[in-house]
């Protein structure tokens, strides 16, 4: 088992970026540039290795290789993007890997490209890549290429060797349960489960009763032998069952237009543990949008679109729609679930006006996750 923190120090100390390793301040999947970035990177680090795995660290400064963390990133249908314009795409894993220096709302990304035979390439164009574009890495350097793409194994000892040093044992696990339970979080009562006499998981929230039912809200959820994040949320809530081989984590939404206590179930992620060693983790889709009365949506995405457009003039709010500015970002997503199609680009307008306000910022960041995850999720 690879402890990911030990392996992302291991890839930043090599000397630089290179055929199998890419480093990134953030990713930005919001727009079509940025998903184009990203699929180029993806194409052209799996087009350069046929015989081993190749890394994408985010959260990195560039340029001193500063560890300055990004947002918890939900991986889930990220793979799905890639198969969307990638023929032959490469299977993707993206991880959320803790560091002791960062807030505990931000992580290091990892985006590990599993190895594969045939070469990939874009069978629809985006942004301002065409059609059957083919990429490949030089060095550090990410280039479309139009040549025959020779099979290059070189890597494939010094990748093992990083990897090799990255093996976990039983005192980073035993670090890592502590400092969880003990530091971290030792005042959200954690918990911790050992599955398979090999898995450790913890987990720590805060209770909330709602009706009859009780959910965890503030939830940070982590397989401690891999130093990964399963789940964290400062806003969303979840409930957590688990038998003797299996974890599942359901995670809600509250959605109510008046009322907060209307919780709708958006995602299960179940994760299930083997003898041999081995786990997987599966994510099934549950959401089913609620529905409003249409009147009262035309109202509410009016009355947002009325308040934006005094922000961007630097006009004063008053106190109702300060109180509304709130609402913006779940009111324009209910809006879009209910067929206003232009209410995600008006909430997508609306980002850097919402973002001198850091608790309306982290809805907006929670929303946009949300619809990001409903848009790829195939049935």
């Amino acid at each position: 088992m690879i402890n990911k923190r030990l392996l992302i120090k291991n890839l930043l100390a090599q000397n630089d970026e290179s055929s199998f390793y890419d480093k990134k301040r953030q990713l930005n999947l919001h727009t079509r540039e940025g998903k184009a970035k990203f699929l180029k990177h993806i194409c052209a680090l799996s087009n350069s290795n046929p015989a081993n795995n190749s890394y994408i660290v985010v959260g990195v400064e560039d340029q001193d290789n500063e560890i300055v963390g990004v947002d918890f990133f939900d991986d889930s249908h990220i793979q799905n993007l890639v198969n969307a314009y990638l023929e032959n795409p490469p299977k993707i894993q993206y991880e959320n890997v803790p560091f002791p220096n960062l807030p505990k709302d931000k992580v290091i990304g990892l985006v590990t490209v599993k190895p594969k035979n045939n070469i990939s390439y874009f069978k629809k164009g985006i942004h301002t890549i065409l059609v059957n574009s083919v990429f490949i890495r030089h060095g550090s350097n990410t280039m479309p290429t139009e040549e025959k793409i020779k099979k290059n194994f070189q890597n494939s000892e010094t990748v093992i060797g990083i990897e090799n040093n990255a093996r976990n044992n039983i005192k980073y696990t035993l670090d890592g349960v502590f400092d969880f339970m003990n530091f971290r979080h030792k005042d959200m009562a954690p918990k911790y489960k050992v599955f398979k006499e090999l898995f450790v998981i913890c987990w720590a929230g805060i209770p909330k009763k709602v009706r009859d039912k009780t959910f965890l809200s503030r939830v940070d959820i982590e397989l401690i032998n891999e130093q990964i994040k399963l789940f964290y949320s400062a806003q969303d809530v979840v409930t957590i069952t688990y038998d003797e081989d299996t974890f599942t984590i359901i995670e809600y939404l509250s959605l109510g237009l008046n009322d907060k206590t209307s919780y709708y179930p958006l995602e299960k992620q179940t994760i299930y543990f083997y003898e041999n060693g081995y786990y997987k983790i599966e994510n099934e889709m549950l959401f089913q949008p609620p529905e409003f009365s249409r009147k009262m949506l035309f109202h509410i995405y009016n009355s947002n679109l009325a308040v934006l457009a005094k922000l961007k003039k630097g006009l004063t709010l008053t106190a109702g729609e300060q109180k509304d500015l709130g609402n913006v970002p779940s009111t324009f997503m209910i809006c879009y679930l209910n067929g206003f199609d232009d209410a995600k680009e008006k909430l997508e307008e609306a980002k850097p006006f919402l973002k001198p306000f850091p608790h309306i910022y982290l809805s907006f960041k929670e929303a946009m996750r949300i619809l990001r995850k409903m848009k790829y999720d195939v049935k």
